[in-house]
């Protein structure tokens, strides 16, 4: 009996990877922190153990599968089980499409969706996507139904990828919770990054040539950022780090509200906690067009403000026919934001620096959105704070070729007012003074 060795060190969201169960997973990060890497891996491991088990690899196109990944699968996955005849080549027939056979007859079948005329008639238990954002939705849509294979073990589509533009498809289904999705970073990389956080020989190679990337694409690849374009404000904003998971935040932290009216333009409201330290937390965030403020005024208290405790205070913007229709409908009274763009997006920039103690000053609730406005999803924008600050950039000014404005673009910029707002009540302004009606 032969007995194959892996040795594989996963680490981080690598690690993750290889435990998760969804039937939808996405592995997104910067480039070089071993996303298809750890996916081959699972496919590997899984058809080990799983005998019977069909899988299949799959690219946009085959050549691109053939000259990249299915290179890294033989050469740091399944090498030495190629060697040994636990796994063996099969280039496929009139009938049949290539594939690895194993010994326990178990398949990892691969193909290009530009070719996939033999593999889409299979029926599979595990299918990984490499280089995710290159396919379609209609795509995965497709693949998705091939997964009714009847082996042991459960049905999983993974896929791997940069990240792309904040409006892919793969970025709005994780927002949605119908894909989950795993941030992979360098640190989980042994090849380039040691388990002390110190680079490696290679690693310091590697980095030389993605410090040198430029403008989206060092966003992209470098950082990891679902970036949209040149010139974002909030280049320290980074998913991984400031959006976590919900938890139940205690009474005793001081609550706030920050309100951005608008009609046509989306009118945002959004519960922030402040914790003893001082760091803020966006757990609840409303955003909606095309209604009224005193019907926005019903949503802000039986959903936003629902069993929290009263807000310290109300900071708005600064239309008084608006406050004064919200403080009525609400009981409660209002104050005006600081509305100083400049010092407010240092001050919120500040925020988002990693300190000495390894933690940020601010902080998402990953389900922080109470609801998706459907007008603003058919129009393709970006709804709510998460998303709206991976594509806030800074104006160009015209005539004045790569310069930049002080301001940024007013588009798209909806939650991220009141978010300033926010901050600078903490940070620019003195002692809140709070008047109740």
């Amino acid at each position: 009996m032969t007995t194959t060795v892996v040795r594989y060190e996963p680490r981080g969201g690598a690690k993750e990877l290889l435990s998760a169960k969804d039937q939808e997973v996405c592995v997104a990060g910067p480039a070089g922190t071993g996303k298809s890497l750890a996916m081959l891996q699972k496919a590997f491991y899984t058809s080990l153990m799983v005998p019977g088990c069909r899988s299949l690899i799959v690219r946009q196109t085959h050549a691109a599968l053939t000259g990249s990944t299915l290179v890294t699968f033989e050469q740091q996955v399944a090498t030495a089980a190629l060697a040994e005849g636990v796994v063996k080549w099969f280039g496929g027939s009139p009938r049949k499409p290539p594939a690895y056979q194993f010994a326990n007859g178990a398949e990892i079948l691969v193909g290009g969706l530009d070719r996939p005329e033999k593999f889409l008639s299979t029926e599979f238990s595990r299918i990984y996507v490499d280089e995710a954002t290159q396919i379609s939705l209609t795509a995965l849509e497709t693949l998705i139904t091939r997964l009714r294979a009847n082996a042991d073990t459960y049905r999983q589509i993974i896929l791997a990828c940069n990240p792309d533009h904040p409006k892919h498809w793969i970025k709005q289904r994780c927002d949605e919770r119908t894909m989950r999705m795993i941030h992979s970073l360098h640190r989980d990389n042994p090849l380039y990054v040691n388990l002390d956080g110190s680079l490696t020989a290679r690693g310091v190679d590697y980095f030389k040539k993605l410090d040198a990337l430029t403008g989206v694409r060092r966003l992209r690849y470098r950082d990891g950022i679902w970036a949209a374009a040149e010139g974002l404000v909030y280049e320290g904003w980074s998913e991984p780090v400031h959006v976590i998971e919900p938890f139940a935040v205690p009474d005793s932290w001081s609550r706030w509200v920050t309100i951005d009216f608008g009609f046509t333009a989306a009118f945002v409201a959004q519960l922030w906690a402040e914790d003893p330290d001082g760091r803020l937390y966006l757990i609840r965030e409303w955003v909606r067009t095309r209604m009224l403020v005193e019907d926005h005024a019903v949503v802000i208290r039986d959903r936003l403000l629902k069993d929290q405790p009263r807000p310290r205070a109300i900071i708005t913007d600064h239309d008084a026919e608006d406050r004064a229709t919200l403080e009525r409908k609400l009981g409660m009274g209002t104050q005006p934001a600081h509305k100083s763009v400049s010092d407010g997006i240092q001050a919120l920039q500040s925020r988002l620096k990693v300190q000495g103690d390894g933690k940020a000053r601010l902080y998402i609730f990953r389900d922080a959105l109470l609801e998706r406005d459907p007008e603003m999803d058919a129009a393709s924008l970006p709804v709510g704070f998460a998303e709206e600050i991976v594509g806030y950039v800074w104006a160009v000014k015209p005539g004045n070729a790569g310069g930049l404005k002080e301001e940024p673009v007013k588009a798209n910029d909806h939650s991220m007012d009141p978010g300033r707002y926010m901050v600078a009540a903490r940070d620019l302004v003195g002692r809140t003074r709070v008047r109740w009606l």
